[in-house]
Formats: C-alpha cells, sequence, structure tokens
C-alpha cells in the first residue's frame, strides 16, 4: 500500500499554527492488476482507517521513510509486463479534504461487480442514498436523496468541477445517467468542509466523478448485453498514452421498454394493464485528453455529451403521454502546476463550459398540447491552490466564479394557460471565495476551520463557515466531528418561469433556504479483516421551497437527523461481504404538514452483498431492504390513497456474476429480483418482477 505523506496546515485569517502530520492514502498510482484479492492479514493497515473510506491516521517522519524505501524496493522488482497493466494517474485525482470530512470512495472493480447501467446504479449502494428514479419504470418526480436531501440540494462534481445547474423543477433535475459508466474510475462522496470548499447549498454533501484517464499501453475495453423489457446496453471504451500525452474515450447507449403488466391501482396503467410511456432510451460520450508539460505542469481536457429521451408517468392518474429530451454537454479543462520544490505548494486552474436542453411535451386533456423547454449555458471557473504554510499547517483556499444563463419557452393551447405562453431570458453570477486550514494539535488531533464568502448577484452576499475536529483515540477507534452553515438559492425557473406542464406559478420573491449540516463519527478497525465507520448526520434546512396553491413558495422548516453505519469483512481470500445501513428522519416542523415525514424518503434503508472472485470468475449477492416511504406526490384519490399513507416494506435480491470464456473474454449476468416481488417503489409505481440481463464483457 502506498501511503503518500500530506501535511495539514491550517493559516486562517492571520491565524498561523505548527501541526504533525496525518497520512493521505493513494495508492491507486501503483496498483497492480491481479485476479485474486489479497488477504487482509497480508496487507499492513494503518489504525482507524476503513478500506471503503478515505480516512487515516497520523504516521511519523520514521514510519514514513519506511514506506518510501519499501516502494523503491517495490520499483526495482516491477518487470515490464507488469508496468504495463499499472494505471495511470486519473484526470481527477483524490481530493485532500480533511480528516474530520467523512469521504466513502466506490471503485471501478466494485462497480463492475454491481453490473451498474447508470450512474444512479453506482450511488444507490453508497451509504445515505436513497434512489426512487433509477430501475425498472422509475420516473424523475420520484426523486433522488441524500441524506434526506434532494438531488438540488445536493453538488455534483465531474473530476472537481460542477456538473449541476441552475434548474430546480424536476424536468431540469440533475440527470444521473450523463457520465457513461465505463468512463468513471471512482465516486467519492464529501460532507463537512467540503461544503466551504464547493459549494453553500450542499446540505446533502458534495458527489465526485473521478474518471478515467489513460493507461501506460492501449487498452480496449467493452460490454454488450440484453435482457427483459427488451433491454439492451452497449459500453465501450479506450485509452492509453503514447509519451506526454494520456488519453481515454468512452461511449455507451441504453434502451429498455418498461413495458410490463402492473396491478390496478398502478400509476400509467393503460386499458391492457402495462405500464404505459415509461421507456428510456440514453446514449452518452466521454473523451479525456492530458498532457504533461513538464515536470510541474499538465493540462487536462475533458468532454462529456448526453443526449436522452424518455416518457413520463409522473400524475400516472389519468393516463400521462408527455415526453421528456434532454441533450448536455459539459466540457472542463484544467492546469495544474506544482509552484513550490515538492508538494507544498499546487495551483489548480479549471474552466468549464455545461449546457442543458430541456425539453417537455405533450398532450393536455384530448385537444389540447403543452411544451416547456429550459435551455440553460453556464460558464465557470476555479483557481484552488493547496499550500502547506508550514510542517503542520496547510491552507487550500481559492476562487469560484459560475454565470448561468437560463432560456425558457413556455406554451400552450389550453385556453385558460395561453396567457401564460412567455419566452425568458434570466442570468445570475456566483462568485465565491474560500478557505480551509487545517491545523494539526497534536500527532492524535486536528482541527479545521473554513469559510465561503458569497456574492450572487440575485440574492447579494453571505457567508457560510465550517468547523472540523479529528481524534485518533488509538489505534483502533478515532472519533470526529463537522458542522458547516449552508445557503440553497432558488433556481431561475422557480423565480420566472411559469411551468406550464405542472401548471405551476413561479415566485420572483422567493428566499434562499437557508440552515446548517452537522456530522459525529466513529472510525473503527475491528480487526485486520473487519473495517467499521458510523456517522450521525443531520440538518436544519428553513425557508425550504414547496408548491402551495399552485405557486412557488418558502413554505417552512425541514429538520433532518439520521445514522449511517458502513461495514466491510474480507471473510476469506476470495470472500468478502459489506453491510450499509442508512435511518432518515427528516421531519416537516412547521406548516400543513407538521410532524410528518418528508415524502419519498425511508426511514429505513439496508444494503447488504457478499462476493467471491478468484480467476475471473465473480458471484456477488446483494440485498436491499427498504423500510417503504411515504406517498406525498400525485396520489391516487380515487383510490382512497393519502399524501400521509407510506408505502409497505420491500425485500429486493439481486444474484450478477462473471464467468470467464477466454483470458480476456467473459460471460456477465445479472438477475434482478430474485425473490419475484412486485413491490411498490414509490407512488403508485411498482416493480416488474423478476427480471434479467446477460452479456460479455471483453478487454484487448
Amino acid at each position: 500500500m502506498n501511503n503518500n505523506l500530506l501535511f495539514v496546515p491550517v493559516s486562517f485569517l492571520g491565524l498561523l499554527v505548527t501541526l504533525p502530520a496525518v497520512a493521505n492514502n493513494n495508492d491507486s498510482e501503483n496498483k497492480i492488476v491481479n485476479s485474486e484479492i489479497q488477504r487482509l492479514s497480508e496487507i499492513q493497515l494503518p489504525a482507524t482507517q476503513a478500506k471503503l473510506l478515505t480516512q487515516q491516521p497520523p504516521i511519523n517522519e520514521d514510519s514514513q521513510n519506511s514506506i518510501l524505501e519499501t516502494e523503491k524496493e517495490e520499483k526495482k522488482t516491477t518487470t515490464p509486463q507488469k508496468e504495463a497493466e499499472i494505471f495511470l494517474e486519473t484526470v481527477g485525482e483524490q481530493d485532500t479534504l480533511p480528516e474530520s470530512t467523512p469521504t466513502y470512495v466506490i471503485e471501478k472493480e466494485e462497480i463492475e461487480k454491481q453490473g451498474a447501467t447508470s450512474f444512479a446504479d453506482v450511488l444507490k449502494r453508497m451509504p445515505g442514498f436513497t434512489i426512487n428514479n433509477v430501475g425498472h419504470g422509475a420516473d424523475i418526480h420520484t426523486g433522488t436523496y441524500y441524506r434526506g436531501a434532494s438531488t438540488n440540494q445536493t453538488i455534483f462534481l465531474i473530476n472537481g468541477r460542477p456538473f449541476n445547474n441552475d434548474i430546480s423543477t424536476y424536468h431540469g433535475a440533475t440527470d444521473l445517467n450523463s457520465i457513461p459508466v465505463e468512463a468513471i474510475e471512482r465516486v467519492e462522496l464529501y460532507s463537512g468542509a467540503a461544503t466551504s470548499l464547493y459549494g453553500a447549498s450542499a446540505f446533502g454533501g458534495v458527489v465526485n466523478i473521478i474518471t478515467k484517464e489513460g493507461y501506460r499501453q492501449p487498452k480496449l475495453t467493452g460490454s454488450a448485453e440484453f435482457g427483459s423489457l427488451n433491454l439492451n446496453n452497449q459500453q465501450i471504451s479506450y485509452g492509453g498514452s503514447a509519451n506526454k500525452v494520456k488519453y481515454n474515450f468512452s461511449f455507451e447507449r441504453y434502451f429498455i421498454d418498461n413495458r410490463y403488466s402492473v396491478p390496478v391501482g398502478a400509476a400509467n396503467r393503460d386499458a391492457d394493464g402495462f405500464l404505459f410511456n415509461a421507456d428510456t432510451a440514453t446514449s452518452t460520450y466521454f473523451g479525456s485528453i492530458g498532457l504533461d508539460l513538464d515536470p510541474k505542469n499538465s493540462l487536462n481536457l475533458d468532454v462529456t455529451t448526453l443526449s436522452s429521451r424518455r416518457g413520463l408517468i409522473y400524475f400516472g392518474f389519468p393516463l400521462q403521454r408527455d415526453r421528456l429530451d434532454h441533450d448536455s454537454l459539459n466540457v472542463g479543462l484544467s492546469w495544474k502546476t506544482k509552484l513550490g520544490n515538492k508538494n507544498d505548494s499546487n495551483l489548480t486552474t479549471t474552466i468549464g463550459y455545461n449546457q442543458n436542453y430541456f425539453n417537455t411535451y405533450g398532450p393536455t386533456g384530448v385537444n389540447f398540447y403543452r411544451r416547456g423547454v429550459l435551455d440553460t449555458k453556464q460558464i465557470t471557473a476555479r483557481v484552488d491552490h493547496e499550500w502547506k504554510l508550514s510542517k503542520n499547517n496547510q491552507l487550500r483556499w481559492g476562487l469560484d466564479l459560475k454565470n448561468t444563463d437560463l432560456r425558457a419557452e413556455v406554451e400552450s393551447t389550453l385556453p385558460s394557460r395561453i396567457s401564460k405562453n412567455e419566452n425568458e431570458d434570466r442570468d445570475v453570477l456566483n462568485t465565491a471565495l474560500f478557505a480551509v486550514n487545517t491545523w494539526n494539535i497534536t500527532d492524535n488531533f486536528l482541527v479545521d476551520l473554513g469559510l465561503r464568502q458569497t456574492f450572487d448577484t440575485q440574492f447579494g452576499n453571505y457567508l457560510n463557515p465550517s468547523f472540523g475536529a479529528r481524534y485518533a483515540i488509538n489505534p483502533v477507534i478515532a472519533v470526529r466531528g463537522s458542522w458547516a452553515g449552508a445557503q440553497r438559492n432558488p433556481g431561475l425557473d422557480q423565480l420566472y418561469v411559469y411551468d406550464t406542464v405542472h401548471g405551476w406559478d413561479p415566485n420572483p420573491d422567493l428566499k434562499p433556504e437557508t440552515g446548517s449540516t452537522w456530522t459525529a463519527g466513529i472510525d473503527v478497525n475491528l480487526s485486520n479483516n473487519l473495517l467499521a465507520q458510523f456517522t450521525y448526520f443531520g440538518s436544519s434546512l428553513d425557508n425550504r421551497l414547496g408548491i402551495i396553491n399552485g405557486r412557488w413558495e418558502n413554505v417552512g422548516l425541514v429538520d433532518t437527523n439520521g445514522l449511517e453505519a458502513a461495514l466491510k469483512l474480507q471473510i476469506a481470500r476470495n470472500w468478502s461481504t459489506f453491510v450499509n445501513y442508512t435511518y432518515t428522519d427528516a421531519e416537516i416542523k412547521t406548516g400543513t404538514e407538521k410532524g410528518l415525514q418528508l415524502g419519498l424518503i425511508p426511514y429505513s434503508l439496508l444494503q447488504t452483498g457478499i462476493g467471491y472472485q478468484k480467476d475471473g470468475w465473480q458471484a456477488n449477492l446483494y440485498l436491499t431492504y427498504n423500510s417503504g416511504s411515504r406517498r406525498a406526490l400525485f396520489v391516487n384519490t380515487a383510490a382512497g390513497d393519502k399524501n400521509t399513507d407510506f408505502l409497505p416494506s420491500f425485500v429486493n435480491l439481486d444474484l450478477g456474476g462473471r464467468i470467464p470464456v477466454s483470458k480476456n473474454l467473459g460471460l456477465t449476468f445479472y438477475l434482478e429480483n430474485l425473490l419475484g416481488e412486485q413491490y411498490e417503489k414509490s407512488n403508485r409505481i411498482y416493480s416488474p418482477g423478476f427480471t434479467f440481463r446477460v452479456g460479455l464483457s471483453a478487454s484487448l
């Protein structure tokens, strides 16, 4: 294991203090592909460092020197053939966040085991996530939630660059199919100080997608799958390097018709008893090129495009026929330079362009038609400087710029709505200065302080602080905690654009959602084979946005409290298992729904799995328990539903695996919902029961 020493300085607002070093794990550069998993007893694990997290305990100078000497010896014995298999740096390197920030990481190997067909598939097995709008028959209105916060209250990054937009209604929400799965190297979840670094709107947290860049030897990988409900999915990726240039290109195509029998009372059930208008087709492209200009400077360019066509089933009573077309383009150029002699001063400058075009259209009744277009163009720029001011004190500071332009078209032939047809062209500039200072008080105790000062042309100036601390009690147990202030501004569409699809009026007098988030947790290394992390999380969000009498309004206060437990166990040489459990109590504190749980968020969500891997053979069994969520939205009053109703709990069991055909070719299979239960996923939207996927995966 390659442990790189990271001195974490802390100088904030003239305060300069000196502290000991903290280790930061980054073994992806020197990972050698091996068909067998090492026993955990053969791997030297730092104290309190859970494999599924990026938390690290302090390392003294002597042990660091010993590690460096070991690495030198390993490099001497690395053969050219092995070196060709070593994966190069990714476009976005693992973020150097303070140790008080709980960070969950899922690597590409686990993503491959899951057989993920979308980015949402990747997220749904991570702690804290409730994802209703992925899978068979899912609808975008049923949402994705992280620690009780929606996607609009969570910041999504690609290689450290935001790809959220300033659209807040359902039809303009962040599309979690935006990145080809084949292009993803790993996914990281942040909270705590990440709010100061990446944006005050992160009530839930920050999700960072790190993409692949290239291999020392050119490598082509691909897969093709076919399955139930006319599913077909193809993924292909090609990456390599030539001299100082590294490159990776990926493509993914996905289609499913989602036409299956649903029970009486289900949303969008047609006259034949089948789910109607739930088909989905997406095509995504990703490309990246990296150039090492010299030992201190490098450039990286990445481009992502998405084309999505799908039907919507949101109301479903009566039959809905609306369609949603979504096209997006995301381009980012970053320049990384080492200003100091070693790694004591690193500067990253990033420029990004993000465009999203949403077009929702369909009939109104029998004789009328409606259409709503939301088209955003966003230009971002970021300067991020990591500066080791002294041996024990690190400052990370910089500047964020984001200019968003929204063009909206509203069209309806319904007589009662014709007067609201309009074209809107609005823009907002958001500028922020940020700084996080990390101070190692002793070898075992560190504190970080953060500030984010924002200047917004729509909502003025506001300051959001953050604070975190971590203490290693002994080599086995460490405790940590964090607190951060947050503010999420209403979207330009909520302020100015009439929603002709839902019939919702905008409100230019909306106030920002404001509040704070916090965490407290314990990291435990119970044994060489069992690693665990327990986190209490909470948030308080005032002036939350909602609809009252068909108009956007600030409707009140929501307090969220929850518990996450994440454990990973290496049973034997080729066997491993994990357990993730999340309890979320998101209580509405004011208004007509006072005392109720937020809709679509279950109290309890349990995910566990066991896997076997050897010589190209793989078998992975996953179990999900969902306690059921409140229907809340678009209830079927004809069936007697109330918005206080909770869905029945359900259990889902999936089995996936790989059978090697040759050294570079394998047969893959995924048997989903083995129990065959047609459970209600959310708001009268039902699963199809048992489904399957089979395919081939290859690498050259």
